[in-house]
């Protein structure tokens, strides 16, 4: 996120989310307000992966999205065993620093699996 208002919702979020959980009440009404920020960021990818998180959160009231793996020594990937509040706060902070190569590689993860999921 680029501008201060984003990132002030989106430390605010990652605070609610750490203190009560990914179904805090109004986390869709926030994630949803952080996509409008993000819409006038012009940032599509994380426009995207705004809208499908509040999607998945609305339609399965948790978020065990498969989006992290772990590479053995012969290349073979494994999913990580994430409880959904590490998993959710993970992509948050992702978020935070959206523009950071590495860290749009983990969020076009997250917005395909995401998509995987839901559709």
């Amino acid at each position: 996120m680029k501008t201060g208002i984003a990132n002030k919702k989106l430390e605010t979020i990652i605070e609610k989310v750490e203190k009560e959980g990914v179904l805090y009440k109004g986390i869709i009404e926030d994630l949803k307000e952080l996509r409008e920020q993000a819409l006038k960021e012009q940032d599509p990818l994380v426009v995207k992966v705004l809208r499908l998180s509040y999607e998945f959160l609305q339609e399965r009231e948790s978020f065990d999205v498969q989006a992290q793996y772990e590479e053995d020594e012969e290349g073979n990937e494994y999913p990580l065993e994430i409880e959904d509040q590490e998993n959710l706060l993970y992509l948050l902070n992702l978020l935070k620093s959206a523009d950071h190569k590495i860290n749009r590689e983990e969020i076009k993860d997250y917005r395909t699996s995401l998509k995987q999921e839901l559709y």
